[in-house]
């Protein structure tokens, strides 16, 4: 009413008229001010998270709690640009499971170095080249289903690989869940 001419500022039934179209138009401004926040995996509603997940490329699995999902629809271009990386492995099962896994390269055992667990992965092994060995940790190893943790093997291993999985307790280490198995 502000907008309009004086004269017509204190018409009663004008103002009713016109905020009719005030009612229509609010809810559609409103859904536009906010399309922001559809587009964000931590702010969209659950019911958004597919349609993300498509736009990103990302595989989501239904059965994953929606925080996981808005944790992988967000981290899905870092995902991408290490695909096919022992950091993107890394980075995919962490998101899963909550512990970074141990990842071994070409050997299925016991190997000095950044991934050596004493209880954890330190068993004798013999060397295999174009494989690696996943231990995937979790707090309980029954709470997570092994065909989703072959499903990001899969998708995230170098094409030419092969790969042994196995899913071990997580060992009572003093810090944050996610310390195992440096980046």
């Amino acid at each position: 009413m502000e907008y309009l001419p004086t004269l017509y500022q204190g018409d009663d039934f004008l103002g009713r008229f016109l905020r009719i179209f005030e009612d229509i138009i609010d809810p559609i401004e409103r859904t536009i001010d906010n399309v922001g926040d559809s587009l964000d995996p931590r702010l969209a509603p659950d019911e958004f998270l597919p349609w993300l997940s498509s736009w990103m490329g990302a595989d989501l699995d239904e059965n994953w709690p929606p925080a996981k999902q808005r944790e992988l629809i967000a981290s899905a271009a870092t995902l991408y640009r290490w695909r096919g990386t022992r950091r993107g492995l890394r980075e995919h099962l962490r998101i899963y499971t909550g512990y970074s896994p141990l990842i071994v390269e070409n050997f299925t055992g016991l190997r000095l170095g950044q991934d050596a667990v004493l209880g954890v992965n330190t068993r004798l092994g013999e060397y295999q080249p174009h494989c690696f060995y996943v231990t995937a940790v979790a707090a309980e190893p029954g709470s997570l289903d092994e065909r989703i943790l072959q499903r990001i093997v899969e998708s995230e291993k170098p094409a030419h690989t092969g790969y042994l999985l196995e899913v071990q307790p997580a060992p009572a280490l003093p810090g944050p869940p996610a310390v195992l198995g440096e980046g």
